[in-house]
């Protein structure tokens, strides 16, 4: 199968460990003209938004109706995953532009890495994001039991075979963890 990337980065990591920011950074660096960042949410958020008559805006956000919504969306999509696993994955690549660099900023499930790796091979190259609990609480986050204890949270706690391990507690951090990635995308766009 031929592809336009050079680079499939799928991102993974904690409620409020920071993954939108340095995959906002990362693309801010790399070039819209050759970076997009997709998240599996989107396709997800917007069918359950269709289906439920919300604000597909709103959902979007990082705001509280967000939070209103999330634990019976994750039930939801849970269903639909159920049949087809890789249902939400596919329906975010088949809407992405053509780039040399995709970034996948909301890996939750291993389901997700198969899906990728099983579909771009060589191209994926993994990153786990993570922060102390004291920092992720300081950036809002508020633990919700049906949502910090579940599958979407927790699927890849696990998971050890990470290429990339990445810590964001600090602007330092967050400086030293985007120095390293793009040096990785540098070399692989090359």
């Amino acid at each position: 199968m031929m592809h336009d990337n050079k680079i499939v980065l799928l991102v993974s990591g904690k409620r409020k460990c920071g993954k939108d920011y340095i995959c906002e950074k990362l693309k801010l660096l790399i070039g819209e003209e050759k970076c997009c960042i997709i998240r599996i949410s989107g396709p997800l958020k917007a069918l359950y938004a269709q289906n439920h008559g919300l604000d597909l805006k709103e959902l979007m956000s990082d705001g509280p109706y967000k939070e209103i919504y999330r634990q019976d969306m994750i039930t939801w999509s849970d269903k639909i995953r159920t049949e087809n696993p890789a249902y939400f994955c596919k329906a975010a690549c088949d809407n992405a532009p053509k780039k040399l660099v995709w970034i996948v900023s909301d890996i939750r499930r291993k389901s997700d890495i198969n899906w990728f790796k099983d579909t771009y091979r060589d191209l994926v190259k993994t990153v786990r994001i993570s922060a102390s609990e004291d920092v992720r609480i300081q950036r809002g986050w508020v633990y919700k039991q049906g949502v910090d204890d579940i599958e979407s949270e927790c699927g890849l706690d696990d998971y050890t075979e990470w290429d990339y391990q990445v810590s964001n507690n600090s602007e330092e951090d967050s400086k030293i963890a985007i120095d390293s990635i793009m040096n990785i995308i540098k070399e692989l766009i090359q």
